[in-house]
């Protein structure tokens, strides 16, 4: 008996196949496929559901249902049986749908003589695309190869709607591939550019999902799996991995060991799929059942799957990631996330980056504004609608992508850029001029690098220095330490390449988001909290003494700047001053030349910094406000949780206030200060940092045109005076006050 339903199975496949050949319109086909397999599973319903959008499901075609409902009724996610398969991946079989809780009675389509209902859902790999549907009268639960033989239908049905085989003259059945979509992310990189999508993992594309001859597909599937299996033992046998990296390889090799998945690919074959078709659906299948499952870790084991059934794909379909395509002349690169090294090593041929996954903290957002190219995180299900090619706008500055746009928008689209290129010219006729203000207040500008591709930049500007140099990219983006020497050698060229202008050296900022690949991650339920920053570098004393000697060395007797970052309390400065100290006069000794001059400043990021001893404000000879943490801890809104980090204003009264506070006490004792991070390069945002009292921002590079040329335009005595109105007023926040005023004065 199972032998008979497996032929029949691939019987219907066959006669599938050859109405997907048959040359005609999308509706034609689908109207001829629900005939068809209410014919082969002898029921007298066969619907097919699409998704219209995101959230909706319509009928696209039945048989058995009143005709007239066709593209008429439509259904949210997760309303009735047909939106609960949906929703959940998984199938739904029932012999009393009526009975069945979530049921929704629909009357214009007639179901309402129909008991029996199986359902399964139209998807591949991750993609929702709809719910294929059986009924009948008499009640009855459909039997386990009746449900394997319409999940093969369903898998098929897949395929061919991702290539177009339903498209309509209207757009309705549209190919996957051929929408026009926006993506609305997060912004991790400012700017806007428009281009050609490059994926950074190509997609698999399965072009033969029936198979003739299940014999060789079995065979195909097992030689592929067996020569899987090798490449993850050849993997396990190098000597240089670490405990993590060979975790992960010991779940691939459980996974490819699994006896279940390669038997439940075989049983799809026999249906009728091809090999790499009957992969794709138990990767889809396993997707769906892992999303349901509330375990954490079992949930993470989903990318594990997802990574062997695409190395599995690509050994059946010889598609590897070189793909013999040629990037294009403008790449917008497209990836779920990306390491550092990887985005480095395509440099500045990109002229974009949207992710899935990532953090505006992130190693990739930051080497993304080190190459000045605009970033857009948190994309989801870009990399499953993107292919190789399409045509793609990323606005970096809202976080929204558009993919394959309509002309209408490109249009528009453009224009936004032609009028950021002539603003620009602008800002670079004042790029020898300084920021003074109208009441004669001079404000110094400074940009934030960590690469030395961002050097170049230091010229082109306008920026007097570098306020902040990011140390820890060079330990992010290689798999070991860096050595002494390496380190020197690079920070001698960031001074050279400065031309006398001052680079404050940010020691090693690393734990919360930054966990060196080489180094064992710490399990800590917050850290951004934990352990990073200075107190890895007092804990671990050897490593910051190696970036402390590789410093004095790069100097070789020119001016040195250093700051140390994460500092909380008094005590942690003095130490690391010591410590400081202690190696230059260790160099010294070692007959080395040391700095003629030498700043040891601390970054103030946590609120505790802010009231500190007097002594701490004497003690330093410069704060650097890290304004994007402080602002996070001070407001205790996660910067990289949308739901809250946007709720919180810079321009909140209470901020403000508190950073009156650290002004006052610099001022008290002499001590410069400089405020640091992304909303000094926010022009109306660096305007009240300015009317405060701080008279040096550091921004990214190209944040200095628009911040110097509204600061020139406008008395910050009376920006000050617009602040204090505000607060004698008890508002909330400055801001309103201060568009209002801004929008009254000249340009």
């Amino acid at each position: 008996m199972p032998e008979r339903t497996e032929s029949e199975s691939r019987r219907l496949l066959r006669r599938l196949r050859d109405v997907l050949a048959t040359p005609g319109k999308g509706q034609d086909r689908l109207d001829r496929i629900t005939h068809l397999i209410a014919d082969s599973m002898a029921t007298e319903v066969c619907s097919v559901y699409l998704f219209r959008d995101e959230e909706t499901l319509e009928l696209f075609a039945t048989e058995g249902l009143k005709k007239s409902a066709v593209h008429k009724t439509r259904m949210r996610l997760g309303e009735g049986l047909v939106g609960r398969v949906a929703r959940s991946g998984l199938p739904v079989n029932t012999a009393n749908a009526p009975a069945e809780k979530g049921f929704r009675f629909m009357p214009e389509t007639g179901e309402e003589i129909f008991s029996s209902f199986l359902g399964v859902p139209i998807q591949r790999v991750g993609e929702k695309i709809g719910v294929l549907v059986v009924q009948s009268k008499e009640a009855r639960t459909f039997s386990d190869d009746e449900l394997d033989a319409l999940e093969v239908v369903a898998m098929v049905l897949a395929e061919m709607t991702e290539l177009g085989a339903f498209a309509g003259d209207d757009g309705t059945g549209q190919a996957l591939h051929r929408q026009s979509l926006m993506f609305r992310g997060t912004s991790g990189q400012e700017g806007a550019s428009e281009g050609r999508v490059w994926l950074h993992e190509p997609r698999v594309v399965v072009t033969n999902p029936v198979a003739d001859d299940p014999l060789t597909e079995i065979d195909r599937i097992r030689d592929a799996v067996g020569q899987l299996r090798v490449s993850i033992d050849d993997l396990l046998e190098a000597e240089h991995l670490d405990k993590e990296q060979r975790q992960v390889l010991e779940a691939y090799r459980m996974f490819a060991h699994s006896r279940g998945w390669l038997r439940r690919m075989e049983e799809d074959i026999a249906h009728g799929l091809s090999a790499e078709a009957a992969v794709e659906k138990e990767q889809s299948a396993a997707r769906a059942r892992l999303e349901q499952v509330p375990d954490a870790y079992l949930r993470e084991r989903l990318q594990d799957l997802d990574d062997l059934s695409n190395r599995l794909l690509r050994i059946l379909t010889g598609q590897g990631q070189d793909t013999g395509a040629a990037m294009p002349e403008d790449p917008i690169l497209i990836a779920r996330n990306i390491g550092p090294a990887e985005l480095l090593e395509y440099g500045r041929r990109l002229k974009g980056v949207v992710l899935e996954e990532g953090s505006v903290g992130s190693h990739a957002a930051i080497v993304a504004r080190a190459l000045a190219i605009p970033l857009v995180i948190h994309a989801e299900r870009i990399t499953a609608e993107a292919l190789n090619g399409d045509h793609i706008l990323v606005d970096g500055d809202q976080g929204i992508v558009h993919l394959r746009p309509e002309e209408t928008v490109a249009r528009a689209f453009r224009d936004k850029i032609a009028m950021q290129a002539e603003a620009q010219k602008r800002y670079a006729s004042l790029r020898g001029l300084p920021a003074e203000a109208k009441c004669g207040a001079v404000i110094a500008l400074h940009m934030n690098a960590g690469l030395m591709a961002d050097l170049p930049s230091l010229e082109g500007s306008g920026a007097e220095g570098v306020g902040l140099f990011r140390t820890e990219l060079q330990f992010l983006i290689r798999n070991r330490m860096p050595k002494r020497a390496e380190l020197a050698s690079l920070y001698k060229r960031v001074m050279e390449a400065a031309h006398g202008r001052r680079v404050a050296f940010r020691t090693l900022d690393i734990g919360s988001d930054k966990v060196l690949p080489y180094m064992k991650p710490n399990d800590e339920p917050n850290p951004a909290m934990g352990w990073r920053a200075i107190r890895v570098g007092l804990d671990k004393p050897g490593v910051l003494r190696m970036q402390l000697q590789a410093l004095i060395r790069a100097a070789a007797g020119r001016p040195l700047t250093i700051m140390f970052p994460f500092i909380t309390e008094y005590e942690e400065f003095i130490e690391a001053r010591a410590l400081t100290l202690r190696e230059v006069h260790r160099e010294k000794s070692l007959g080395h030349p040391v700095p003629e001059r030498l700043e040891i400043g601390a970054m103030c990021e946590t609120p505790s910094l802010a009231y500190a001893p007097r002594a701490f404000f004497e003690a330093a000879d410069f704060i650097s406000v890290g304004g994007n943490d402080l602002k996070q801890f001070f407001f205790a809104a996660d910067r990289e949780n949308e739901r809250v980090r946007r709720r919180y204003d810079t321009l909140n009264l209470s901020f403000l206030s508190f950073l009156s506070g650290i002004v006052r006490r610099c001022d008290e004792v002499q001590t410069p200060l400089s405020f640091c991070g992304e909303d000094a390069g926010r022009p109306v945002e660096a305007l009240a940092l300015a009317a405060l009292g701080f008279r040096n921002l550091s921004m990214r590079p190209a944040s200095i045109g628009p911040v110097k040329a509204l600061i020139r335009r406008i008395s910050l005595a009376e920006v000050r005076a617009v602040l204090d109105e505000a607060q004698a007023a008890g508002d909330a926040s400055a801001r309103p006050r201060l568009m209002e005023w801004l929008s009254r004065q000249p340009e």
